[in-house]
């Protein structure tokens, strides 16, 4: 048999039996799935606003705060590091409490936080606001990913991943806007890009509130009820079925990691320090800057339908699959832990990016014409082509060896806090075909759940 990332080049056969066309089920949906699912796009979109408030004013920090540009992209390094330390605690929460009160409380957080960033007066406190700002956005992807996803019907999955992560480009837009109109004229200048961010957050999370918990929550929690299980019952059982999961999926835990290793890199090289890069090497004014993001953000929104004709076209349409991919991927019942972890970590590992590319600039340099000087500035193109190129191949390979399961209904598995939810083919009982049921009646049975894969 041949091994793994052979067959993978081999085109696979789409499963259609008993699919419905796309169109049929997007007008099948009700006003609470579309609503699900709007809350988690505006709960990406809001992230990207907050992450992006940084890069789109560092330069505006840097004068604010006497120091490098260098120095300045440790406030996102610091932040990527973090994130995965929200991940695992809005994760866990999520997959044991349910998706709408952990998805609620994140938001907030991170609204605190984001308004607090408005008015720090030292680079100090800015470092330990926007660290602090990293372990509570570390949830929201993770969350936001499983609350638009997990409610809608599988054939619908693959539009609304790429258009839930084209949310990202969304927000950037929407903060390049701001950068360009309102930061400008008013007198806090970089801090009302942070206020109004905040303020959004806080509007998505009054949004979430408004709506119900996620049908697979209810369904399992009314099964639970009936069935008499403690909230400390149900604690431990979710905590055995983690160490189950972890034993029978520590290697794909670790090529999850990887991919979202390349997939950050790829992402966060081509964004983070692209203002500054318009700036310093290219001799444009901030306002023009801007107006060359918003450019490449629409470029990236225009993905989902036409292909690739800039960096940003390539990066967001690259990334409009990761969701479903990633949600597919994971231990069904883990399906806010498992890809909000990896998102994270895969950040962490990527979280220099901005200051290798700062640290390069540094070390290569370039001439352009600046009111008719010859000025030396950072070579920034040179070194951000190198990066992506290098991380585009890496980020080839691995897709290539990975595994995949298209088409995977994860909504009709149980829960992580049910017996037997760390197993991949533990479902809802009346999910389970009837001969099956009638298989597992027989005396020298047992489910599979219970078996050891």
């Amino acid at each position: 048999m041949a091994p793994p990332f052979l067959t993978n080049l081999v085109p696979r056969k789409e499963q259609r039996a008993q699919a419905r066309p796309l169109l049929e089920v997007l007008l099948s949906l009700t006003w609470v799935q579309w609503a699900l699912f709007f809350s988690g796009w505006l709960a990406w979109s809001c992230d990207a606003i907050d992450f992006f408030s940084v890069s789109l004013v560092l330069t505006r920090l840097r004068d604010q705060f006497k120091e490098s540009t260098h120095t300045i992209t440790t406030a996102i390094t610091l932040t990527l590091l973090f994130r995965s330390v929200g991940a695992v605690i809005f994760g866990i929460l999520s997959d044991r409490f349910g998706r709408k009160w952990p998805m609620v409380a994140n938001l907030v957080i991170v609204a605190i936080l984001q308004l607090g960033g408005g008015f720090v007066n030292t680079f100090s406190q800015f470092l330990a606001c926007r660290s602090l700002f990293g372990i509570g956005m570390g949830g929201i992807w993770g969350l936001a990913a499983s609350t638009a996803l997990e409610n809608l019907p599988v054939e619908a999955r693959g539009l609304a991943s790429g258009v839930l992560q084209q949310g990202y480009a969304v927000g950037y837009l929407f903060a390049a806007c701001m950068n360009l109109r309102l930061v400008p004229e008013t007198a806090p200048t970089w801090r009302s890009l942070f206020w109004t961010g905040a303020g959004i957050s806080l509007f998505a999370a009054i949004i979430r509130a408004l709506l119900p918990e996620s049908e697979v929550f209810l369904r399992a929690k009314a099964i639970e009820k009936s069935k008499g299980t403690t909230t400390g019952k149900k604690t431990r059982v979710f905590l055995k079925e983690s160490g189950e999961m972890l034993k029978r999926h520590w290697i794909l835990c670790i090529y999850a990691v990887l991919l979202m290793t390349g997939f950050n890199f790829l992402s966060h090289g081509s964004q983070d320090l692209y203002p500054t890069y318009l700036q310093q090497s290219k001799g444009l004014s901030a306002n023009d800057a801007t107006v060359a993001t918003i450019i490449g953000n629409c470029g990236a929104i225009a993905s989902l339908a036409a292909g690739a004709f800039c960096i940003q076209f390539g990066v967001q349409g690259a990334w409009g699959v990761i969701p479903i991919q990633l949600s597919e991927m994971s231990p069904p019942a883990f399906r806010a832990t498992f890809p909000g972890v990896a998102y994270q970590l895969g950040n962490m590992v990527s979280s220099a990016a901005s200051q290798i590319e700062a640290t390069g600039g540094d070390n290569l340099r370039t001439t352009i014409m600046v009111n008719g000087q010859l000025m030396n500035v950072p070579d920034y193109a040179t070194v951000q082509g190198i990066l992506i190129g290098v991380v585009a191949a890496f980020v080839l390979v691995i897709t290539i060896i990975g595994p995949e399961k298209h088409g995977a209904h994860f909504e009709k598995h149980k829960v992580a806090f049910e017996e037997g939810g760390g197993c991949d083919d533990a479902l809802f009982d009346d999910e389970v075909p009837q001969e099956t049921r009638e298989h597992w009646s027989s005396d020298d049975k047992v489910r599979p759940s219970d078996e050891k894969l």
